[in-house]
């Protein structure tokens, strides 16, 4: 009995003992495509592969010929619509003239009818007078759905003129972060599609490092962890914070899954550098285990 307790003893020390000191590992970029919302030409491009820019910095425009006049036209639109829908435009002339029509229509309205219970008045007279004032209360109703419905349409040109104007705005294209530029695509005078980058940005909190750990150092791989590291360029002392562990292993190389291989399962493992200045993407790091 004592024989077959010492074998997973045995084994669980030898799988410690081959855990490796130190992991090979290297600096990989998240980027940071800028792409125009809408199609066009490049009109300028402010910066060069290896630039730094700051927040806010300006790093391409589009050519706005095509989108100015669109703004011109929904902006003329907007204020014609403006000018329908005003208070003191023809529409609303309409309503007061409706308005009058209909009290006056109601009050011989209103008289003919304590006539007619008297006999005062004639029943064609009485009609005269109940047709005219329905004809007032639709005529009102008629000018009032039509001053709404201009009113709707100056809030939808309002609503154009405004889109068009933010277009317009969007073609400048500014840095969401400082950063490097890591990639330029497109030069002035190429045509660009929405969404399709002009150049990649690299904000140097995009940095992280990745590395392959085995199973048997997979307890010390928590999230938040942290770990140091060293590369050549590198000063000494540098640390990173475990950002990701994956769930799922990877064989390197595919191997019988049994004990005696048990060690070449590993697990990607993603760690934020605290300080990310000197490092480049590709740039190989030696890891040492969280303790």
């Amino acid at each position: 009995m004592r024989a077959h307790i010492l074998i997973p003893a045995l084994l669980l020390a030898a799988c410690a003992e081959n855990a490796p000191a130190t992991l090979a590992g290297y600096v990989e970029a998240e980027l940071v495509y800028l792409a125009p919302q809408d199609a066009g030409v490049v009109k300028t491009l402010s910066v060069r592969e290896g630039d730094r820019v700051a927040a806010g910095d300006i790093v391409f425009t589009l050519d706005p010929t095509r989108l100015s006049i669109a703004a011109e036209q929904a902006a003329a639109a907007a204020q014609s619509a403006e000018a329908r829908a005003s208070d003191d435009g023809a529409m609303a002339q309409q309503i007061a003239e409706a308005e009058a029509a209909l009290r006056l229509a109601e009050q011989n309205y209103r008289r003919s009818k304590s006539l007619l219970a008297d006999d005062a008045v004639s029943r064609e007279q009485y009609d005269a007078h109940a047709s005219a004032y329905a004809s007032a209360k639709a005529r009102l109703e008629r000018a009032r759905a039509e001053r709404a419905a201009m009113q709707r349409e100056w809030d939808s040109m309002t609503a154009a003129a405004k889109l068009a104007e933010k277009r317009l705005a969007d073609l400048e294209t500014a840095a969401p972060a400082a950063g490097a530029i890591e990639r330029v695509y497109r030069r002035p005078g190429e045509v660009v599609a929405p969404g399709d980058p002009v150049v990649a940005l690299l904000p140097p909190e995009n940095l992280k490092l990745r590395f392959f750990a085995p199973e048997t150092m997979l307890a010390k791989m928590q999230i938040g962890a942290t770990l140091s590291f060293s590369c050549d360029a590198c000063a000494a002392g540098r640390t990173a914070k475990i950002s990701f562990v994956a769930t799922e292993p990877q064989l390197t190389p595919p191997v019988i899954y049994s004990i005696d291989e048990r060690e070449k399962l590993v697990f990607l493992v993603e760690a934020r550098p605290d300080d990310p200045s000197g490092l480049r993407t590709g740039l190989p790091v030696t890891i040492e285990p969280p303790q």
